[in-house]
């Protein structure tokens, strides 16, 4: 029962910090490979169980939706199942024992990214200007990310869009939500089909995060951005500390 709690509470609340501003992986995986689930299992089953709270907060999103300047949103879905796609099968291609050591790494990345993408992307923003082409180049690499970790990439497809387009953040963020539901869609089909789904605990994740994806972004425009980037990033530090100890400090 205490995995019970422990699964429903972190997918509760990975929903709507998904919603919100993303990482909700930092607190799946971790709460996943602390109920014993095998870190590349975990991994999957993290994307998977996330998957309808992406599209839960897509939908919520809906109305909201804008196209991006010079470039066709359809090109970008595309590349980003293409790179989800490629980035999943990367993971299964990898050894069990290699990613457990890689997972601290994975999400150290994410959280530098979580915290200091949008920024990264505004100092860039005054220095060189992305074509077209660049972006969707780009969009696949982040989609192999996507596909294969996924750790703040909201947040860095956020900074990547900001090279190209002026519109604000919020005006991106449905885009955001809708292309993240798509690579992780198309990785999760491929993790099903390679066994690599732990069901039962997935779908304790997948209950919580429903109903989180849905109400976060419900209430994201009532919450003050930054302060939400600052409680989300020291608790993805936390998370990080944490699994770097699980893996190497004992």
């Amino acid at each position: 029962m205490n995995d019970v709690y422990l699964l429903a509470g972190a997918g509760l609340l990975a929903g709507a910090m998904n919603a919100i501003a993303g990482g909700g992986s930092f607190v799946t995986l971790p709460a996943l490979i602390t109920a014993g689930v095998p870190a590349l299992n975990a991994n999957a089953s993290s994307t998977v169980a996330l998957v309808p709270s992406a599209l839960a907060s897509a939908y919520a999103y809906r109305k909201d939706f804008q196209d991006f300047e010079g470039v066709r949103f359809r090109d970008m879905a595309l590349l980003s199942v293409a790179g989800g796609a490629s980035g999943a099968l990367l993971l299964e291609a990898t050894p069990q024992s290699v990613f457990t050591i890689l997972v601290p790494f994975l999400l150290l990345f994410g959280t530098l990214a979580f915290a200091f993408g949008r920024q990264a992307g505004a100092f860039l923003r005054e220095r060189i200007k992305i074509t077209p082409r660049m972006m969707l180049v780009s969009q696949f690499i982040l989609g192999i990310y996507g596909g294969y970790f996924g750790g703040a990439v909201g947040i860095m497809m956020l900074a990547a869009w900001s090279l190209l387009t002026s519109a604000s953040i919020a005006a991106m963020q449905p885009a955001r939500n809708l292309l993240n539901a798509a690579m992780n869609a198309t990785a999760t089909l491929l993790f099903i089909a390679g066994g690599l789904v732990f069901w039962r605990q997935t779908f304790i994740l997948f209950g919580g995060a429903i109903v989180g994806g849905y109400f976060g972004a419900y209430y994201a425009r009532r919450i003050d951005p930054w302060l939400a980037r600052i409680v989300i990033s020291c608790l993805n530090a936390g998370m990080t500390a944490f699994m770097f100890w699980r893996t190497f400090g004992h």
